[in-house]
């Protein structure tokens, strides 16, 4: 059955890209028109809509348990299991919602502000919070763990489709229920249910800093098919939500930590945010600087490297065997410069990442107020005219 937790598994377990081939394979029959077509009215018929997220939702599962049912009665799957309609239609899911994703992730000005809230938030957090400030016990703090369930999390803007986004939720929260049973067996801890399971999961949040949280819960609490948000499936999810709440209204109460350290460390944080702003700003105008400049030609860069003594890096077209010692010191000043132009960089385009959201977010309130007065216009007129009449 659907709401069991052995189907739960089993659905998670297969292969999604299988499923989805299997499905276009179908639809690719002639005797699949009638099928293509409702699919096709379906996602052209948002367009006539205002975005909406709740109503989105609605229609979309509205959509799905009627598609379900043409499924069944369908002479292509005459006779089919329960299992074979099951992975149509998560094969339909998948197709119906990376066609309408740029309509449906993130659609509000309001939720692209809270995922910059979130991130930001979580940035400074990231600083100075410790397990410790959790309450997370000895025996449940395993890196090595708590990398992996980072890295799984981090997954979740890489995919489109609600249940691909909501197994890297599942694959995350695996990775610390295992390390919460290995706790109980391995080193005789007592577990505490959720009162263990969130303050890690709180804490591998943090630490993995997913890019645009809240839309992608909201996405997959809209549009993953409500039959599959049940067990395993719905309580991780739940969890994930609930870590997001905490995080954003966290505060020095919430933690086990001096409410004057809290408040010192948030304030350092972002002290050194900004300068770290400061400086990548500063990095990216001299870039823009050097590259601006003209290329002065073959005999005046030949005539500049002889005057400098050769390149900036002396040991691209050396062997090992061609290094003294007395390189060893030219080597390490030459890779902390490498180091330090990486590192610079990268806080460059995260900072520009930011920035895109928050233009993302003015966009998404310019497009509202323009559709806002498109539509009274329409109606305007439409009044006119049957005054006209």
């Amino acid at each position: 059955m659907e709401g069991s937790s052995s189907s739960s598994s089993s659905s998670y377990s297969s292969p999604s890209s299988a499923i989805f081939y299997d499905f276009l394979d179908r639809m690719r029959n002639p005797a699949s028109l009638d099928l293509v077509r409702s699919i096709k009215s379906f996602i052209v018929s948002f367009s006539f809509y205002p975005a909406n997220p709740e109503n989105d939702g609605k229609r979309v599962q509205e959509f799905f348990a009627t598609m379900e049912d043409s499924i069944r009665d369908h002479p292509l799957w005459a006779g089919a299991t329960d299992q074979e309609v099951e992975s149509a239609m998560e094969g339909l899911e998948k197709y119906v919602m990376t066609k309408l994703f740029s309509r449906t992730f993130s659609s509000s000005p309001e939720d692209a502000k809270i995922d910059l809230e979130v991130s930001q938030k979580i940035q400074l957090l990231q600083t100075f919070l410790k397990p410790e400030h959790l309450d997370i016990p000895l025996v449940l703090r395993n890196e090595a763990s708590w990398l992996l369930a980072e890295k799984e999390l981090q997954k979740i803007n890489a995919f489109k489709a609600p249940r691909e986004k909501l197994l890297c939720i599942m694959n995350c929260c695996k990775v610390i229920n295992n390390l919460l049973l290995n706790a109980s067996m391995s080193e005789k801890h007592v577990l505490a249910g959720a009162d263990d399971f969130l303050p890690v999961l709180i804490y591998v949040t943090i630490k993995a800093n997913p890019p645009q949280l809240h839309s992608n819960l909201k996405f997959i609490q809209l549009y993953r098919r409500q039959a599959k948000l049940v067990s395993e499936a719905a309580y991780y999810l739940t969890n994930l939500v609930s870590a997001k709440t905490f995080i954003s209204e966290l505060n020095a109460k919430s933690l086990s930590i001096d409410e004057i350290e809290f408040e010192e460390n948030m304030q350092a944080a972002r002290l050194t945010n900004k300068e770290t702003q400061k400086e990548a700003t500063h990095t990216l105008e001299e870039m823009t600087t050097s590259q601006d400049h003209e290329d002065p030609g073959p005999s005046l860069r030949s005539h500049d490297k002889e005057t400098r003594g050769g390149s900036n890096y002396p040991y691209m077209d050396k062997d090992a065997g061609d290094l003294t010692v007395g390189d060893v010191e030219r080597l390490l000043s030459v890779y902390k410069e490498v180091v330090t132009k990486y590192t610079s960089l990268c806080t460059a385009f995260r900072q520009l990442s930011l920035s895109r959201i928050e233009n993302h977010v003015t966009n998404l309130e310019d497009r509202n107020v323009s559709s806002t007065q498109s539509a009274e216009t329409g109606m305007n007129s439409g009044q006119r005219d049957g005054e006209k009449r």
